[in-house]
This record gives C-alpha cells, sequence and structure tokens, in this order.
C-alpha cells in the first residue's frame, strides 16, 4: 500500500459547541465597560459591562409597586389578595425573563430602590473573539455584545480538493503545520 499525501491549507477555529453569544434580552445603553478589547480572557461570572435600560428601571418599579400592593391587601381579602399576589408574580417573572437573578430582585425588594443599572457577566470561562459593543453605545434586544469561547481545543478546519475527498476517511492522519510555528507538526 503506497501512502497518499494531500496537501491543502485550512484554519484554526473555535469549535462551534464551546462558542457562546452575550446579548441582552432588552433594549438599551452600555454604561461602563469591563471588558475592552478581544482576546481578553474572562471567567464564569465576571462583570463585561454594566447597561441602562429604561425598560428594566420600569419593570423594577412594577415589581415595587406590586410588592407594596400585595403588603396593604389583607390576606383574607380573597379575590384582591390573589389578584395581587399575581401581580407580583408576572413583576418577578417578568424580570426573570431578562435574566435578572433571584438575588438582584430580592434586593431590590429589600431596598425597595429601583437599580438604574444592570451588569451582564459571561455565562462561560473563555477568550472574547468579537467585541460589538462601545461605552454609551445603544444596542437593541438580542444584539450580540460579546463572542465567547472555550479554547482549551480548537478545531482545525482544511480545504480538501473534491478529486481528493475519496482519500479522506473519520481516523485518517494529519499532519498540521502553522506558519506562526515554521518547522513544528
Amino acid at each position: 500500500t503506497l501512502p497518499r499525501t494531500i496537501r491543502t491549507v485550512g484554519q484554526i477555529t473555535a469549535p462551534e459547541p464551546q462558542i457562546t453569544d452575550v446579548a441582552p434580552k432588552i433594549d438599551g445603553f452600555a454604561e461602563r465597560l469591563f471588558v475592552s478589547f478581544t482576546g481578553d480572557a474572562v471567567r464564569r461570572g465576571q462583570p463585561l459591562l454594566t447597561m441602562y435600560s429604561p425598560m428594566l428601571v420600569a419593570a423594577e418599579q412594577e415589581l415595587l409597586t406590586a410588592r407594596r400592593l400585595v403588603s396593604r391587601v389583607d390576606s383574607s381579602a380573597g379575590e384582591a389578595y390573589a389578584d395581587a399576589r399575581a401581580t407580583l408574580d408576572a413583576a418577578r417573572r417578568r424580570l426573570a425573563y431578562w435574566d435578572i437573578t433571584e438575588a438582584q430582585m430580592a434586593r431590590i425588594e429589600r431596598t425597595g430602590e429601583v437599580t438604574k443599572t444592570l451588569t451582564l457577566v459571561s455565562p462561560v470561562n473563555g477568550i472574547v473573539l468579537e467585541k460589538n459593543v462601545l461605552e454609551g453605545q445603544r444596542f437593541m434586544a438580542g444584539t450580540p455584545l460579546y463572542r465567547v469561547a472555550d479554547l482549551s481545543s480548537v478545531w482545525a478546519e482544511g480545504d480538501v480538493f473534491e478529486q481528493d475527498l475519496q482519500f479522506v476517511h473519520v481516523g485518517s492522519q494529519a499532519h498540521i503545520e502553522v506558519s506562526a510555528y515554521p518547522g513544528q507538526h
């Protein structure tokens, strides 16, 4: 059996299952960036930025109003008390849908103060591949502000010509040389 060598070019990429986009679920403004550069390493739970959102402030005010209503309605009032509890639960649920934590909601209810900003944190450990936000910038819900990837393992993607595909199989040996490290395989 004669070995066949196929030479091609490719690139090293982040594995798709290990890429996470950080995209807020509400409109807002980037107040302060804690992670300012592509290539920065981040840990899970590390603050990325603080954002101001008028929608968030309004939802927090609704939570406090619902909390006051529950405290003022007598629990023996039947339907009125049930409606007040339902309103409070809906206000909490709305904030939870926007990824406001139970601890953040509890602090708002305990202090009775609306928080002007929300801190977005990294959902994973990794490296910032893309940073699409600047301080003061307005963004819409769903806009990816950061792309973070765990690069503890990476993919090598090579382009194989169609006539060579018949010679490439799962388990085939590959030797990769990266231009950053010439002569090393």
